[in-house]
C-alpha cells in the first residue's frame, strides 16, 4: 500500500513577507473583535449585571466619578466580550501565522489547537467567575467587618473582574502550550518531569503576585489549579510522545 506523499513544502517568506503576513493576520483578528463587540452592544446591560453579581452579597451599587465613566465602563464590557466571542478567530489567524514554520505532521493539529484553545480559555474564565471572584470579592469587600462602606467606581470594579477572567483564561492555556512545544520538540516530557520542582515554585510565586489578597487560602485556590493544568499538560505530552 502506498502512503499519501506530503504536500510540498511552500517556499520561504522574506522579512517583508512576514510582516505583511503578521500584519493582515492581525487585521482579521481585530475585525473579529470589533464584530464580536458590535454583537454584544445589544447585551451590555446583562453583561453589566452579569459580570456584577459576585459583588451582590456585598455591594450594593457601583459608582462613577467622571461624566464618561459610565459610559467607558460599557464600552470596556462589549471590548472584553467581543473579545471571547472572537476567541476561536484569534486562535486560527495565530496558528496560519505559525502553520509554514511547521511539518506537515504538525500542521494537522490546527483545528485541535483552536478548538482546545478556545475550551480552556472559557473554562478558566468560568473558573474565575464561580471560584476566584466570589472567594476574593467576599474577602476584600468585607474587611473591617461592616465598619467600612465600600465605594468603588465602575471602571474599577470591571477592571479587577473582567482582568482575573481573562487572566484565569491564559493561565487554563497551560496544557495546551505544554502539548503544543512537546509536539514542536522545543521541550521532551523528560525535561519538564526534571523541571517540576522549579516549576511549581515558579507558579506559587506567581499566584503570590496575581493574587489580590493575602490568605492562604486564595493562595492555594489559585496555585492548586495551575499545578494540576502542568501536571495533565505533562501525561497528555507523555501520551503524544509515545504515540
Amino acid at each position: 500500500m502506498i502512503s499519501a506523499a506530503p504536500p510540498p513544502v511552500p517556499a520561504r517568506l522574506t522579512v517583508g513577507e512576514h510582516l505583511e503576513e503578521l500584519r493582515r493576520r492581525l487585521g482579521v483578528s481585530l475585525l473579529a473583535v470589533v464584530v464580536g463587540a458590535s454583537v454584544s452592544c445589544a447585551f451590555a446591560d446583562r453583561l453589566l449585571a452579569w459580570l456584577k453579581r459576585p459583588a451582590d452579597p456585598y455591594l450594593a451599587r457601583l459608582a462613577f466619578f467622571s461624566p464618561a465613566e459610565g459610559l467607558l465602563a460599557y464600552f470596556k464590557v462589549v471590548l472584553a466580550s467581543g473579545f471571547v466571542l472572537a476567541m476561536p478567530v484569534v486562535l486560527s489567524q495565530a496558528w496560519a501565522f505559525i502553520r509554514p514554520a511547521l511539518t506537515w505532521r504538525e500542521r494537522a493539529s490546527g483545528i485541535a489547537f483552536v478548538w482546545w484553545g478556545s475550551l480552556l480559555f472559557a473554562l478558566g474564565g468560568a473558573f474565575a467567575y464561580t471560584v476566584c471572584l466570589p472567594l476574593f470579592l467576599k474577602l476584600l469587600l468585607t474587611i473591617g467587618g461592616g465598619a467600612f462602606e465600600p465605594v468603588i467606581s465602575i471602571n474599577h470594579y470591571l477592571s479587577f473582574v473582567t482582568g482575573m477572567m481573562v487572566l484565569c483564561g491564559i493561565t487554563f492555556e497551560l496544557p495546551l502550550v505544554v502539548v503544543m512545544l512537546t509536539r514542536l520538540g522545543v521541550v521532551s516530557p523528560a525535561w519538564l518531569r526534571r523541571m517540576r520542582p522549579l516549576a511549581w515554585l515558579t507558579m506559587l510565586i506567581l499566584a503570590a503576585v496575581l493574587t489580590p489578597t493575602t490568605d492562604a487560602v486564595s493562595l492555594m485556590v489559585v496555585t492548586i489549579p495551575m499545578t494540576l493544568l502542568y501536571e495533565a499538560g505533562l501525561v497528555i505530552a507523555r501520551w503524544f510522545s509515545r504515540g
